[in-house]
């Protein structure tokens, strides 16, 4: 049985399939309609419901969870917001209600529910109502029909303006949900997690589902096994040791994002780009790399900064050099019963400097087109060590070895940096597809090496155009 507790009243789910999702169990079971459905992708926000786990307050896209996924927390829709208001309008509600925040109304129930999750943080506060933390909390609601400026006022009025409710107590989780012809795993332990996936192979498994969930969401598969990792304690942990940050594979990116933040800040910035808020609370960089897609943010950015991971199974542990985990097109070094437990990233050392650069149609919550992860050590002016991957360019995120080499040992300039960049016709051959032309990547690739001089030399301080 599934318990959670939903807009403040504990709920058991019948004889529905845990991999539901959210959105369809919320508006097609309960007929409980003011969340919407507008992508079923995770790019819209329409979907937007409020998860609360461990009294921290969170928007996630319903329409990427499972239901399997909310056993034993608490999930809050738009229809449960004035309940745990005393009857009355939350703050947000009122100021976009009076403000003109809301238009048609189909996409206000997203809004509603990523600028609530937003104030109970309690990031904003009287005088400290950052446009910079409202515009992040709203990237994930891409529908404007009203414009900007009414919605953020209204997260404005409405900052400082807690709603007082506590959280309800957790509810025990279950490790096995069933069904007729479905079974949902939900170990709490690495060894647990070993022996079922052991015994099933073939199992979807699943870290936050916010690519994995598509084939549920879009494509309405039904896995018959499904084996959920969001609960395992030793893949949540999080390490900062002497020389390195150690995450668990289930850490999710706003987990992850402080310490990423603090110790390579712009891998950081390229990770507040890869999905919203809603995204960033559900997905994992476990996930992300074992998705092994050529196009995944991370990998070039992990491989860049020389990371390895660990692979566990009921045969003990292997560490492996994360570029050498990818093989060929979605194909992985990962063995018949393992599965990702940990990532290990060095830390830069005072003579290395790190940038990634993300290219794409669409600057937030979009897929890139080309992204490259750049490591360098420089003794004085000169290059002693690079490390150069790319994503979007091969059937795999990819080392770029002849830029390495052209770098090496010579003199750090401008010219030496777009020389290098000409090497890229000798480590890629980019293929077209809808994103992007292959002559188009080709060509970011030659580019970016310059943008990386110019950025580290301090000498453009406008990389990234975001605003006008």
């Amino acid at each position: 049985m599934i318990r959670f507790t939903l807009n403040g009243t504990p709920h058991e789910v019948g004889e529905v399939s845990p991999t539901t999702t959210m959105l369809d169990y919320v508006r097609e079971n309960l007929h409980m309609t003011g969340t919407k459905e507008g992508c079923a992708e995770g790019d819209c926000g329409a979907c937007t419901v409020v998860r609360i786990v461990d009294g921290s307050f969170e928007a996630v896209n319903s329409c990427l969870m499972q239901i399997g996924q909310a056993d034993g927390i608490e999930i809050l829709t738009v229809e449960g917001l004035e309940a745990i208001n005393g009857g009355a309008l939350t703050p947000v509600q009122d100021a976009m209600a009076t403000g003109g925040g809301t238009q048609c109304g189909f996409c206000t129930p997203g809004f509603i529910g990523a600028l609530f999750a937003l104030e109970q943080s309690g990031e904003l506060s009287g005088d400290d109502a950052s446009d910079d933390i409202i515009h992040d909390a709203l990237a994930g609601n891409l529908c404007r029909c009203t414009g900007y400026r009414p919605i953020v006022e209204a997260a404005r009025d409405a900052c400082g303006k807690v709603v007082d409710y506590t959280p309800q107590p957790a509810i025990d989780r279950a490790s096995e949900h069933t069904t007729r012809d479905q079974v949902f795993h939900a170990p709490q332990t690495l060894s647990e997690l070993m022996r079922l996936r052991a015994a099933h192979p073939a199992a979807m498994m699943l870290a936050g589902g916010t690519d994995l969930g598509l084939s549920v969401s879009k494509d309405r598969q039904k896995p018959a096994v499904v084996i959920l990792t969001a609960h395992v304690a030793e893949l949540l942990e999080i390490e900062e040791a002497d020389d390195a940050l150690i995450l668990g594979a289930a850490v999710s990116y706003t987990r992850a994002l402080p310490f990423i933040d603090r110790l390579y800040p712009s891998f950081a910035e390229m990770m507040r780009r890869i999905g919203s808020r809603q995204i960033r609370n559900l997905g994992t960089i476990g996930g992300n790399i074992g998705n092994a897609s050529p196009i995944g943010d991370t990998p070039p950015c992990l491989i860049a900064l020389d990371a390895t991971i660990t692979l566990a199974s009921t045969d003990g542990e292997r560490e492996l050099a994360i570029e050498d985990f990818f093989l060929d097109y979605r194909k992985t070094d990962l063995r018949p019963g393992e599965i990702i437990s940990r990532i290990r990233i060095p830390k830069l050392t005072a003579a290395q400097s790190f940038r990634t650069y993300k290219v794409s149609k669409r600057y937030d919550q979009d897929i890139s087109a080309v992204i490259g992860g750049y490591r360098l050590t420089l003794d004085g002016d000169t290059v002693t060590d690079a490390r150069i991957a790319y994503g979007g360019m091969a059937a795999t995120p990819k080392r770029a070895v002849a830029m390495e080499a052209a770098l090496n040992g010579a003199a750090w300039s401008e010219e030496t940096a777009a020389a290098a960049g000409l090497k890229a016709a000798q480590d890629f051959a980019p293929l077209t597809d809808h994103r992007a032309t292959a002559e188009y990547r080709a060509r970011v690739a030659v580019n970016l090496c310059t943008r990386l001089y110019r950025d580290l030399a301090g000498t453009e301080t406008e990389l990234e155009v975001v605003r006008v």
